[in-house]
């Protein structure tokens, strides 16, 4: 089996976070978004991961630190690692083509904008499982139409009358993706393009009107992770499912309190210092920063960041900040928000 991970694009929704680290690299109670991604879909396939491949954009943004992060996740799943790049932002479809070399056997594919929680098995009887969620305005999404045997007929984006409920999420699975790559190659070399980019639809669509077979696979969570408030909201729900499982330390233990309180479920990094503070709950706290003198709860706070003298809730601030709520001077970069 194998992982297809297009993440080429930054996140313009996220700013200012993503002027610095692609949005896919920004930490989710305390690992960044692809790594979560990759590391769940893992456990749902329930079966060995012989590669994964990550399409990268631009090497100033997706530099060799993050390949060889990439690299260390796919090691630790037991598979290789390849990289490729996507030199221009030309749709899903032309993602997914960059990684061609890799294009063959069974494979998950999947954007590194959203995290999951899922379990179920992979119908065998189908040619693509396409993983979707139930959601209450199924007008605002990408849906799936269904035909009386529950099998995928037709892909219908943003249906002004109603078709399903079950929203398309961005993860798919291909018995072999090299059927997909023939059809995508043929959109390629036909230059067919929605909204002036190549999209996975319209390969798929092909595969549909070639008569394959496409199941879906409905999962239990989706959490997306488009712009600050939602990032947010998707910390404080995986917080709280990771707490329920138990399986990881959240709060390292070279973290320092001083005087301090943790109202759990919080992830606390290494060599954090807290002093004479309270924070929690639903606040991720990365790598060696410090918190002095303040109350944080329902927040998102990367490395390196010292906040001291303040009040914080719904707070999203990134690495090598230096916070005072008591601040009196103050020099704030493009796109910074003060509310």
């Amino acid at each position: 089996m194998k992982i297809i991970v297009p993440m080429a694009g930054r996140g313009s929704r996220l700013r200012p976070h993503s002027l610095t680290v692609p949005k896919p690299l920004i930490p989710v109670a305390g690992q960044p978004i692809v790594h979560r991604l990759v590391k769940d879909i893992a456990k749902v396939l329930k079966q060995p991961i012989d590669e994964i491949a990550f399409v990268l954009g631009d090497p100033a943004w997706f530099g060799d630190d993050v390949v060889e992060s990439l690299k260390t996740l796919a090691t630790s799943l037991g598979a290789k690692a390849s990289i490729y790049r996507q030199d221009k932002p030309l749709g899903t479809g032309h993602a997914i083509m960059c990684a061609k070399p890799s294009l063959s056997g069974p494979a998950v594919i999947a954007y590194a904008d959203t995290l999951i929680r899922a379990e179920f098995d992979l119908d065998p009887e189908a040619d693509s499982v396409i993983w979707t969620k139930q959601v209450d305005n199924p007008e605002a999404y990408g849906v799936v139409k269904l035909n009386t045997n529950e099998e995928i007929v037709e892909l219908v984006e943003k249906p002004e009358t109603f078709v399903s409920d079950q929203a398309v999420i961005g993860i798919y699975y291909f018995k072999d993706v090299g059927v997909l790559k023939a059809k995508l190659q043929e959109i390629l070399d036909e230059n067919i393009m929605n909204g002036g980019e190549y999209q996975i639809n319209d390969g798929i669509k092909r595969m549909m009107a070639d008569g394959r077979v496409f199941k879906t696979g409905t999962v239990d969570e989706w959490m997306d992770c488009g712009n600050k408030a939602i990032t947010i909201e998707t910390n404080q729900r995986m917080l709280g499912f990771l707490k329920s499982d138990g399986e990881e330390q959240l709060v390292a233990s070279s973290a320092i309190l001083e005087n301090s309180n943790i109202i759990e479920p919080c992830f606390i990094g290494e060599n954090v210092v807290l002093k004479n503070s309270t924070v929690g709950p639903f606040v991720s706290i990365g790598n060696d920063s410090v918190i002095e003198n303040s109350t944080i709860e329902n927040s998102l706070i990367q490395t390196n960041t010292e906040i001291r003298n303040a009040n914080l809730n719904n707070a999203m601030i990134g690495n090598y900040v230096k916070y005072n709520g008591e601040f009196t001077s103050i020099s704030i970069g493009d796109y910074s928000v003060l509310e």
